[in-house]
């Protein structure tokens, strides 16, 4: 792991698909969070993104994941619904402040 994974940065997809969670009541399937997504930030995703990037949140601990109840209808599928960890807080607060901060303007420098 690099130290910019130990650190809990996160990338820009990443950051968008656990606020989607969050958004989402921590209740979130992959369709639902491209959705939200979507709505919000205007960013058309595709799904296989969406997967990919919920897999490996999960993997690292950032969100957990159950299956729900099959839908109703005959051969209906049960959903892989995902939540956000504390530890997935963690980490979109620290990337978010990593952002803030490099977001304030450097004082003026002396010329001498």
């Amino acid at each position: 792991m690099s130290s910019f994974s130990e650190k809990g940065l996160l990338g820009e997809l990443e950051q968008l698909v656990l606020l989607a969670i969050i958004r989402l009541d921590d209740n979130g399937y992959a369709v639902s969070v491209r959705d939200e997504i979507e709505r919000q930030a205007g960013i058309d995703l595709r799904r296989s993104s969406v997967y990919v990037t919920l897999d490996r949140l999960d993997r690292k601990g950032y969100l957990t994941s159950w299956f729900s109840d099959p839908t109703p209808e005959r051969g209906g599928k049960a959903k892989r619904c995902f939540s956000i960890t504390p530890q997935g807080h963690r980490a979109l607060k620290t990337a978010a402040d990593a952002i803030a901060r490099l977001r304030q303007r450097r004082p003026e420098r002396s010329r001498t």
